[in-house]
């Protein structure tokens, strides 16, 4: 195959014409490293080379640009990268994050925690649940939450204030408001005891 043209592009890419026809965009440093010149001739196993090359290098540029924003766990951050790249080169890249220490589950899943107790006032249970669904490890997450001192009276109240109070002058509100504390982890039982305080009815 002979490389016919390259053109640059944006977002540092640039598209690869091989015989005369467009063939793809790769990252246009990787191109340069390669010496993809016009004019060269180069064989299938050559361009897989480069191709591999390039999707690691954007895919690793996109991780470092993703947790540049904020915390991920490792499989946040994989299922991010696997909507653009391969599964070898997003297993390759998050395990060199892991390496330098950019992605860490134990500080990510502390951290998470401790925000969904003091800022959302989630119960035990709500933690867990929300710690699973970002990829933590079970064991992991029995480590985290064994270390949680939560007062779950307090934390339902506190939900209760921010967000329901204005809630549960009717039935219709106080039925939402259950569906929604149990939805965050609390027990019904702990609800109903909660709700004493700010409703009559016992429809619910």
């Amino acid at each position: 195959m002979l490389i016919t043209a390259v053109e640059p592009k944006k977002k540092g890419l640039s598209a690869l014409y091989l015989d005369g026809e467009y063939a793809m965009k790769l990252d246009t440093e990787t191109l340069l490293a390669h010496r993809f010149d016009v004019g060269r001739e180069i064989d299938d196993e050559t361009l897989h080379r480069c191709v591999i090359a390039s999707d690691t290098k954007r895919c690793k540029d996109k991780a470092m640009w993703l947790v540049s924003f904020c915390d991920h766990s490792r499989r946040e951050l994989y299922d991010k990268l696997r909507r653009d790249y391969d599964e070898s080169v997003c297993e390759q890249t998050v395990a060199r994050l892991q390496e330098l220490g950019l992605i860490d589950d134990r500080r990510y899943a502390e951290r998470y925690a401790a925000d969904l107790v003091h800022l959302r006032h989630l119960s035990v249970r709500g933690v867990r649940e929300k710690l699973y669904h970002k990829g933590i490890d079970r064991d992991l997450i029995d480590e985290v939450t064994d270390t949680l001192d939560i007062d779950e009276s307090a934390q339902l109240r506190a939900v209760i204030e921010k967000k329901y109070a204005r809630s549960l002058s009717d039935e219709k509100g106080v039925r939402r408001t259950v569906a929604a504390l149990t939805r965050m982890g609390f027990g019904y039982a702990d609800i109903r005891a909660a709700l004493r305080d700010y409703t009559d009815t016992e429809e619910y």
